[in-house]
């Protein structure tokens, strides 16, 4: 049989990994390219809670941001740390 959907979600979650970023490039449906402190990038999107709170991010804002387990150039913007220039 197979593994159950339930706990490989819950694991998949408590291995989420985050990291501090900066936004490089703002691009259509809500995607934001950044800038992870070794100079990988990554395409990164708001949750929709974020979206919903119309949270405006530009070049240069710090983010904080939940790199996906699966796909390491994707992740899930978390939190706006600091306001850039």
């Amino acid at each position: 049989m197979g593994a159950d959907p339930a706990v490989t979600m819950v694991e998949a979650v408590k291995e989420e990994r985050t990291a501090e970023a900066t936004v490089v490039e703002l691009l259509p449906s809500a995607l934001v390219r950044v800038r992870l402190e070794g100079e990988h990038q990554l395409i990164a999107h708001l949750p929709s809670s974020q979206r919903a709170n119309f949270v405006r991010l530009r070049v240069g804002d710090r983010v904080r941001v939940a790199l996906s387990v699966e796909d390491r150039t994707r992740g899930r913007i978390l939190e706006l740390l600091a306001k850039g220039l």
